[in-house]
Order: structure tokens, then C-alpha cells, then sequence
């Protein structure tokens, strides 16, 4: 059955002040549900943005619970707006907690302004030249897509675009949509990699995927919206702001039954092979 409806993806540029952030993204909720859009995606470190210099110590001072004013605000404004929100965060669970390092945290806000689901990222980016885990903490759950009345919404967080295994993940266990908020850092090959696996994710699953990311700082933007097909339907290069885009969950359908790549899997031989998970390269 087809369900449309329009999204807003945004691209921004965070600051290092986290009321600016907030209040800014506020802003942006207002004018995607003047827009009439249904849900609103917000990048990775929407929060705030975190130079490489910054110590973890100074990290955790800006991090906040979920049941702090960060997430209470968006969830307000989401119920005022009647929109979904996704969000991201500088978690901490314990704010007396030795360890100083916080979660990468994307969250799942409702059009009610209850929190449906809380994705902790589960790769840091310890890789070229980078080693998030010096003040981040990964997290270990794969959380089950949220069911919203226009699609099932599966959230994971920029590296984890690396690994196919989390978009197949979600998929087979019901996501037809998956949200990546990211913060993709540019350099030699970065934005071709970043193109390229969204394009795939999309690809592979036959489902929409969704990347808003952040631009400016050091980071690449080219926020991307890909149909089921691998069209891409929205790319924002280096412009800072919201982009609205239409989709229609009926595309989800046809792509796979002409491209039915999750029904010609092959599990049974793979079972054979599942040890290949656990080994070392």
C-alpha cells in the first residue's frame, strides 16, 4: 500500500554552544511543519560540535541524560508541531560516573513527543587518523526500527554506514526507511566513500535512506536522500539549512519485487559460513 508523505532533512553546521544549537533546530522543527512535513532528520552532533582538541572531561560537561533539557525541548516542540523528530546527542547514563567518556546517542522522538526508540552508536570512528573511543563509548545494541504510520524507521549513526551488516540488520527485522545521521569527515576519497555507501545501503536493502549530515567545521555535508532503486533524490552539497523531500513507500514494494535481492539471499548456505563473523583480519 503506498504512504506518502514528505520529510525534511537538515545540514547544518553545529557550534560548540549547545543552546545555539538547540535553539536553532527548534527554528528548523517550526518551518518543516510549516512545510507539512512528517518527520524532521538532524545530523550527528547536533548537539554540539566537539574540535579535536577538546578533552573528554570538557565533553561530558555539555552532555546531558535523556531526561535532560536538550531532549525535553525537541520532544515539545516535536508534540506542538505534531512532527517526528530525529535527533542525536552527547549522552551520559551517570553524571557521577569516573569514567568521563559519554554515548553517540540518536533518538526517535514521536509526533506526541514521546521518545519511541534510543540508538547508541555502535562503531566509533577509529579510523584515518581519528579515534572517537577517546571520548566516546560504543554502544552494544542494534535497537529493533521504530514503527511509525508512514514506515518503520531503523536509525544507525555515520561510521556504522561502513558495515553492512547493521542496514541488513534492520532491514530483515522490518525497516523499509533507515536514518543515518552523520558527521562524515572530508578529505582524500571521503565524500566518494560516503556517496557510494549510501547509494549501496539503499541498493542492497531496497530501502529509502536517509543522511543528514553536518557541513563546515571539518566535516563534508552532501546530506543525501536515496530512493529504494538507488536514485538519488536529494544531495544539499555545502548548503547549510533544511531541504524537504516526497517519498512514497510504494516504490519500496515494486523495487524488490523487480529487484527481489533480500528474497534471493541465500541463508542457508550462509549459515555454513556464520563463524566468519567472529574472526580477525
Amino acid at each position: 500500500m503506498s504512504k506518502k508523505f514528505r520529510a525534511a532533512v537538515v545540514q547544518m553546521k553545529s557550534s560548540e554552544d549547545k543552546e545555539r544549537n538547540l535553539a536553532y533546530s527548534v527554528k528548523l522543527i517550526n518551518e518543516a511543519a510549516k512545510r507539512k512535513a512528517r518527520l524532521i532528520c538532524f545530523p550527528e552532533f547536533q548537539m554540539a560540535y566537539s574540535p579535536a582538541e577538546q578533552r573528554s572531561r570538557s565533553l561530558h560537561r555539555i552532555a546531558e541524560k535523556i531526561t535532560g533539557n536538550f531532549v525535553s525541548t525537541l520532544s515539545n516542540s516535536a508534540k506542538q508541531n505534531k512532527i517526528n523528530v530525529i535527533a542525536t546527542m552527547y549522552e551520559i547514563i551517570n553524571i557521577n560516573e569516573k569514567n568521563q567518556k559519554v554515548f553517540d546517542t540518536g533518538i526517535v522522538i514521536n509526533e506526541f513527543g514521546k521518545i519511541q526508540s534510543i540508538y547508541r552508536k555502535v562503531h566509533l570512528y577509529d579510523a584515518l587518523g581519528f579515534k572517537e573511543s577517546k571520548k566516546l563509548l560504543a554502544g552494544s545494541i542494534i535497537e529493533k526500527p521504530s514503527k511509525m504510520d508512514f514506515g518503520n524507521l531503523g536509525l544507525l549513526i555515520c561510521y556504522d554506514m561502513r558495515f553492512p551488516e547493521i542496514s541488513r540488520i534492520l532491514t530483515v527485522n522490518g525497516a523499509n526507511i533507515l536514518v543515518s545521521p552523520s558527521a562524515w569527515v572530508a578529505g582524500f576519497m571521503k565524500k566518494v566513500h560516503w556517496e557510494i555507501m549510501v547509494r549501496a545501503r539503499a541498493i542492497e536493502n531496497g530501502v529509502y535512506v536517509i543522511a543528514p549530515n553536518q557541513v563546515g567545521n571539518i566535516y563534508c555535508g552532501h546530506s543525501m536522500a536515496i530512493d529504494p532503486f538507488g536514485v538519488t533524490i536529494l544531495d544539499m552539497k555545502n548548503r547549510q539549512g533544511i531541504e524537504f523531500i516526497d517519498i512514497d513507500t510504494a516504490k519500496i514494494d515494486a523495487t524488490r519485487r523487480t529487484l527481489p535481492l533480500l528474497m534471493n539471499r541465500r541463508t542457508d548456505v550462509y549459515r555454513n559460513h556464520i563463524d566468519v563473523f567472529g574472526s580477525k583480519l
